[in-house]
């Protein structure tokens, strides 16, 4: 019988996770059903086995956020997909060897596409294209500023910026990180040491930010908001530095800055059918031309997920780590 990763506890020290038998199901009406290949452990995967993520499943649940598949079955009214086809699911407990998927919440792949980059495309390239979609409306040649930078997110944010023609303002950690992202397209790569309130119109050639993207919090945050351009958006989307947002009262006042938070599995729960199968098509062509990657610093066997989470949680991995879920136990 095909295996799934089952948590049958909140927490982390250690995961309570095991691998289960799963029966292979039937699809039903509009659903398919797919073999899966691949799947990333996100910060996502990471919280919600902690208990600490913004909904959590009913216990035990199998559990992924993402992944890539082949069609194996196809349900009764389902048109426009084909046996062997690959495809990404838009729905929870991808870290299965199989998976029934309804088609409305399924993306289709183009042949040729690398199965291990694809199972990386549901979360952070989707949550880049709406973070620079959805709340200002740039123009080729605007500048962002965006913390976090060598992150999934902000790997794609640079790449999607770059294919769209926006500048972007890059905060890391470590700078050593800066040759690697302006290899991607980054315009300017700082440290978080920084301090953007007087510097950001000089590193941006006379120009300011109109959007900042935070994922970090605290101070970080704070020094993306001293950044901006008056009237602009500073949009928050994760919290890595587990410090709240502190707002001087006059970024409020005298800059009218506006504050957002950003969930993507809202959006996806949410969003219209059209607008996930358009945004998803043009992420798939940017994977596809290889204009969009993500480098992979380890792949682990389903018998070693513990391992793979243990690697995942490391401050000092330099890329994602990825479940075969194809592989030999």
């Amino acid at each position: 019988m095909p295996l799934a990763c089952q948590l049958e506890a909140f927490g982390k020290n250690p995961p309570a996770i095991r691998l289960a038998e799963v029966p292979t199901p039937a699809p039903a009406r509009g659903e398919v059903l797919l073999e899966m290949l691949a799947a990333p452990i996100n910060p996502a995967d990471l919280n919600s086995i902690e208990g600490t993520y913004g909904t959590l499943p009913e216990l035990p649940a199998v559990i992924g956020n993402e992944g890539c598949g082949r069609i194996v079955a196809i349900g009764d009214g389902v048109e426009g997909f084909a046996i062997g086809q690959l495809a990404v699911p838009l729905t929870r407990g991808t870290w299965a060897q199989i998976l029934c998927v309804p088609v409305e919440k399924l993306i289709p792949l183009p042949d040729g596409i690398d199965p291990q980059q694809a199972s990386m495309l549901a979360i952070n390239p989707a949550t880049a294209w709406r973070l620079l979609h959805d709340f200002r409306q740039l123009q080729p040649g605007d500048w962002i500023v965006q913390n976090a930078a060598n992150s999934g997110v902000g790997r794609a944010v640079i790449a999607i910026a770059r294919s769209l023609g926006i500048h972007t303002l890059n905060l890391v950690r470590r700078p050593e990180l800066a040759a690697e992202l302006k290899a991607l397209g980054a315009d300017i790569v700082e440290t978080e040491s920084r301090e953007l309130r007087l510097q950001a119109r000089e590193l941006c050639g006379g120009s300011q930010p109109v959007l900042a993207l935070n994922a970090v919090g605290g101070a970080s945050a704070l020094n993306l908001a001293n950044a901006l351009a008056p009237n602009s958006p500073h949009i928050t989307y994760g919290a890595m530095a587990r410090q709240p947002l502190k707002i001087p009262n006059g970024l409020l006042i005298f800059k009218n800055l506006s504050f957002h938070g950003f969930w993507l599995r809202r959006w996806i729960d949410t969003a219209p059918a059209a607008e996930l199968q358009s945004t998803y098509a043009r992420l798939t062509g940017l994977i596809a031309s290889g204009k969009l990657t993500v480098p992979i610093e380890k792949i682990f066997p389903l018998s070693e997920v513990q391992s793979a989470l243990t690697l995942a949680a490391s401050p000092s991995r330099q890329g994602k780590i990825l479940l075969d879920l194809k592989s030999p136990l």
